[in-house]
């Protein structure tokens, strides 16, 4: 996924997968084989009050990664203008783009994003359940219009693991303040996964299975990655 001299920007929501994700590659840059460099970038999406990014900076400062917060007027837009029921679909366009959009004026080809493992089960579960279709986001993506490649290191990572490092070294996580978070498709695709795993031992690591022998949207079974084979066939229970 990384290139020599890559400038690679890590999109830091303050959640647990990105600040998990921007640690990973903050520590990568000590061992990998070739050189990057690295900064980090949230998107303030303009919520009334304003949130508070500065346990965000003071890990940043700690990391020695670069940090810039992109200033929008998202919340706005999406729920006082247009007063979206349904505002994740356009929301995540939009934050997608003010990233990319900040990347670029930072001189970064590449935006690395904290999908994990569950994340990809869930998506591509989404795909069939609402749109009857197999598909998936992929590993890497090439963005020909802005030339920005994505990149998601995170995507074997099961989401449990992701949770322990989180809590284990107290990872400065801010809530969301949005109105909508934890009542969404996707809230509603990940208890159900949870619920059918718990009766069906390993079921999210056979669904992943599928979609890695089906390649489906770059999915594939990568030579080394025999962990998440395990996984399938063990049936590790969380």
């Amino acid at each position: 996924m990384i290139k020599p001299g890559d400038k690679i920007a890590v999109g830091v929501s303050a959640g647990k997968d990105s600040l998990t994700l921007l640690c990973a590659m903050a520590e990568l840059r000590r061992f990998y084989p070739v050189p990057f460099e690295l900064v980090a970038i949230t998107v303030d999406m303009g919520f009334e009050g304003g949130m508070d990014f500065s346990p965000i900076q003071a890990l940043c400062d700690e990391l020695n990664v670069p940090y810039h917060i992109t200033k929008t007027e998202i919340a706005k837009i999406i729920f006082d203008i247009r007063q979206e029921k349904s505002p994740c679909s356009l929301c995540a366009k939009m934050r997608r783009g003010a990233l990319h959009r900040a990347a670029k004026d930072l001189g970064c080809n590449v935006v690395a994003l904290g999908h994990h493992f569950d994340d990809a089960v869930e998506t591509f579960m989404l795909n069939l359940f609402f749109e009857g279709r197999l598909g998936c986001f992929s590993p890497v993506t090439y963005l020909s219009r802005m030339d920005i490649t994505l990149i998601r290191p995170m995507i074997y990572m099961p989401e449990k693991e992701v949770r322990y490092f989180a809590n284990k070294v107290d990872l400065p996580v801010i809530k969301s303040p949005c109105p909508a978070d934890g009542n969404t498709q996707r809230e509603e695709m990940k208890q159900l996964l949870a619920k059918l795993d718990r009766e069906h031992n390993g079921l999210r690591y056979r669904i992943f299975g599928a979609m890695q022998r089906g390649e489906i949207d770059g999915f594939k079974i990568m030579p080394g990655m025999q962990g998440i084979k395990a996984y399938e066939e063990e049936g590790v229970e969380e």
